[in-house]
């Protein structure tokens, strides 16, 4: 069994190449049960524990360990760790083990980018990435693989933290700003991608664009919320899972409401397979909660490149 760490996780992958291998992991037969979730007491801080397995017919075997522990970041911790395990179809043998937390984060961000490739404007002109945490700069880099940008900007609570990633990016070619008012940057975004761990929405439905495309990655749970019902009403919305319906407060509470009706809900892999594009000019909504053939096909991506060497 080889070992893939956080390092070397980052010298394998190519966005580009990934979105690739997601693109045809969403349009396949793969097998992705719900994910089993438990909340977490007596660990001196709330916190989820995840276990996501997935697996191809006559193909791969894999599942993800992940932990969701929101106060880290007063440590200076991540807030989320994983790790990952992937088995032969064949045998059930271990074949790799990979630092989950990295495998995530570069998935995460694809996943974003494989949306954005088939619901953005063609020509988007700001891209505005609310969340300064460890997540944004890998959710820049997707959305970058996918569509040309004239300027980037982000907005983090913490002026310092946004800073951070500002200079973090720069040092990578990507030069970014800083937003010190959230309304006005989401009024002036072509895209706004959203990673935060927020309880109530951030981005006002009243700010944004018609034709624009909002990710958002953050909520996890019906108690968590990056957009109000207005960013939802009259949208194109897709999910990288139906589970999302009932895992999300994006979701959960407009569909409550009545804002908006399951049926007009699609997939991305039933958007992939079904090659349809979303009306235009129209307002589209990409909700991600993490599904585990994605990180499955992250996972073999790593596994394939590990093994020859590049």
């Amino acid at each position: 069994m080889i070992h893939i760490d956080f390092e070397t996780v980052h010298r394998l992958v190519s966005i580009d190449g990934l979105v690739e291998a997601l693109r045809r992991a969403f349009a396949s037969n793969a097998h992705s049960p719900p994910r089993a979730r438990y909340d977490l007491e007596g660990q001196g801080q709330p916190g989820t524990l995840l276990l996501m397995p997935a697996w191809q017919p006559e193909g791969a075997i894999g599942v993800k360990i992940a932990t969701v522990f929101p106060r880290n970041a007063e440590r200076g911790l991540p807030s989320v760790n994983a790790a990952y395990l992937l088995l032969s179809g064949q045998t059930g043998q271990p074949r790799a083990w990979i630092d989950g937390r990295s495998l995530t984060l570069f998935r995460t961000a694809a996943v974003s980018a494989l949306a954005a490739d088939l619901l953005a404007p063609a020509t988007p002109g700001v891209l505005l990435m609310v969340g300064s945490g460890e997540l944004s700069r890998y959710l820049v880099a997707g959305h970058g693989a996918v569509r040309r940008y004239e300027s980037i900007v982000i907005w983090g609570r913490d002026p310092q933290k946004a800073a951070a990633v500002a200079r973090d990016l720069d040092a990578r070619g990507c030069p970014v700003s800083i937003a010190e008012d959230l309304e006005t940057a989401a009024r002036s975004a072509d895209v706004i991608s959203c990673a935060t761990l927020a309880e109530h929405s951030l981005v006002q439905g009243a700010w944004l664009k018609s034709d624009c495309h909002l990710d958002l990655v953050g909520s996890f749970k019906p108690t968590m919320r990056e957009a109000d019902d207005a960013c939802m009403r009259a949208a194109f919305i897709v999910v990288d899972t139906l589970a999302a319906l009932e895992e999300s407060g994006d979701l959960v509470e407009p569909l409550a409401r009545g804002v908006i009706a399951r049926g007009d809900i699609a997939s991305l892999g039933g958007l992939i397979a079904s090659k349809a594009v979303p009306p235009r000019p129209c307002r589209t909504v990409f909700k991600s909660v993490g599904v585990a053939h994605a990180d499955l096909a992250a996972a073999e991506y790593l596994f394939e490149r590990h093994r020859v060497g590049e």
